[in-house]
């Protein structure tokens, strides 16, 4: 409820945050010192088992202590972290920001408003190439900023003594170390080695969840599976290229194609048929999509708890 009322309110502490200031600095000091790839492989592990291991286990050592002293102070500060790890709003709220100079006939807005949320270059874009690039944001975001650190939590609440924080933020700090430097090309390459490979590990599953989970709310399941299984493993990576790919299918376009990077183009496997065109009323659909999965995951869990709960009173 947090998440889908205020989300992330600018200025506010996030560990995130944190999270990204503790790579900058590491990232900084690791080419600094070492300049062979071995070197920087063994930097980058490190970086990633220590910064994925100390946030879980600090969120876990945190939650214990507050709850030790006081049961709302626990329960509000669990509350307030595991609200942290849901990017659902966000994603709402920059799909939107995008959307809004379009619906206007402002497309130089929307390149600018773009360029804040996706590594692509904007200024050539065309208002069919903004949506895409919207839809395949929404699209990718949906399991990586909503679905699976939901996933984790839920993990987290399966284990005993654990909770559903740790493991959420342990995965939000995987997360946010291959958004910022699991990339394939230079500089990143060898640093970055580990983050991208781990990363695509964790969402592995949870990312297959949701393609399951958007193919049953679209009432198509097999159209979508045989779309995925047709076109997704095309994409280099293991999960965005399902993610996309089950957008597509559910929504009956296609994404992918040609996109520029500092000024280098990068031509990205056509995912789905195209037989719409991409809209500004698909993009609101695909995020009623994102929040429905996302109710629905919920959902389950609740009635598992409470049969659990009833099986034992």
């Amino acid at each position: 409820m947090l998440d889908y009322l205020i989300g992330d309110p600018w200025g506010w502490p996030h560990p995130v945050q944190g999270m990204g200031w503790i790579i900058q600095l590491y990232t900084k000091i690791a080419f600094q010192e070492w300049q062979a790839a071995w070197q920087l492989r063994l930097a980058g592990i490190y970086l990633g088992i220590t910064l994925i291991g100390t946030w879980g286990l600090g969120s876990w050592l945190l939650i214990k202590t507050a709850y030790h002293y006081s049961l709302p102070a626990g329960l509000v500060l669990e509350t307030l972290l595991l609200a942290s790890c849901f990017a659902g709003r966000s994603l709402r709220d920059a799909a939107q920001d995008v959307l809004w100079p379009l619906r206007q006939g402002d497309i130089m807005v929307a390149r600018s408003r773009l360029r804040k949320y996706v590594g692509r270059d904007t200024e050539i874009l065309t208002e069919p190439d903004i949506l895409r690039a919207i839809l395949e944001t929404v699209a990718e975001n949906t399991t990586d900023g909503v679905m699976a650190p939901l996933f984790y939590a839920l993990v987290g609440m399966a284990l005993p003594g654990i909770g559903p924080v740790p493991l959420a933020i342990a995965y939000k700090a995987a997360s946010t170390l291959d958004s910022m430097i699991g990339y394939r090309e230079p500089p990143y390459t060898d640093l970055g080695w580990f983050s991208a490979r781990w990363e695509d590990l964790l969402t592995w599953l949870p990312c297959r969840l949701t393609v399951i989970t958007l193919g049953f709310l679209s009432g198509r399941p097999g159209h979508i599976f045989y779309l995925c299984r047709r076109d997704a493993h095309q994409d280099p990576s293991p999960n965005s290229g399902w993610s996309e790919c089950a957008f597509a299918a559910v929504l009956n376009v296609q994404l992918g194609g040609i996109n520029h990077y500092r000024g280098k183009v990068k031509i990205k496997p056509l995912l789905g048929d195209p037989q719409q065109a991409i809209t500004i009323q698909q993009i609101e659909l695909a995020l009623r999509l994102t929040r429905n999965s996302f109710l629905l995951w919920l959902t389950l869990i609740i009635l598992i708890n409470l049969s659990e709960l009833s099986r034992l009173v």
